[in-house]
């Protein structure tokens, strides 16, 4: 009887474990991928489109930095601003 009793203890307890390592690892995993995945974006001040942050033309005017999609674009706001 108390054998019994000691495996199906033994059981449970090997049981909870598992789960808990198994559990660990699956949340790992997913916490990892959309740290990875994600990528800054910015506004391009001219034609409104979102870039990556990474790729993008970037150029400080009048003390704030500004990001554009293509050095066309750059220079279409630069003209703007000097109209103004």
């Amino acid at each position: 009887m108390y054998r019994i009793l000691l495996l199906i203890l033994l059981f449970f307890i090997v049981y909870y474990i598992g789960r808990l390592f198994i559990k660990d690892i699956s949340t790992g995993k997913k916490k990892e991928n959309p740290v990875q995945d994600s990528e800054e974006l910015v506004q391009d001040p001219y034609c409104e489109t979102y870039i990556s942050k990474r790729t993008a033309f970037k150029k400080k005017i009048a003390g704030n930095t500004y990001f554009f999609c293509s050095e066309s674009c750059l220079e279409k706001y630069l003209k703007r601003m000097n109209n103004h």
